[in-house]
């Protein structure tokens, strides 16, 4: 398992961001808790889901383990993230129905 960071960038408020992606939810979940960021600021709705980091943070995630990603691997992985993260809700909308 990996967490990848892009080199993307983006000028925002100010600031430049990346963004951060894993082979698995569970994995970027924990390893963005690591780096400080907060669950809230996971981007589950957006075309691939992944968390935004400031260049600085992207740098810190760099000296942990993470591996730098093309965009090729970012759109990869955020699809798997995305294949995973449907099959969360679906299984949980399946257990809700169980309730009602």
């Amino acid at each position: 398992m990996a967490v990848y960071v892009d080199n993307a960038r983006i000028a925002w408020q100010g600031r430049r961001w990346c963004h951060l992606v894993a082979d698995s939810l569970d994995e970027l979940h924990r390893f963005a808790m690591s780096l400080g960021l907060r669950r809230g600021w996971f981007q589950a709705h957006a075309s691939l889901p992944h968390y935004d980091v400031t260049v600085e943070v992207r740098d810190i995630a760099l000296s942990r383990g993470a591996q730098t990603a093309d965009r090729r691997t970012l759109v990869m992985r955020g699809r798997q993230l995305r294949v995973e993260l449907q099959a969360q809700t679906a299984h949980q909308n399946s257990q809700l129905k169980l309730f009602e």
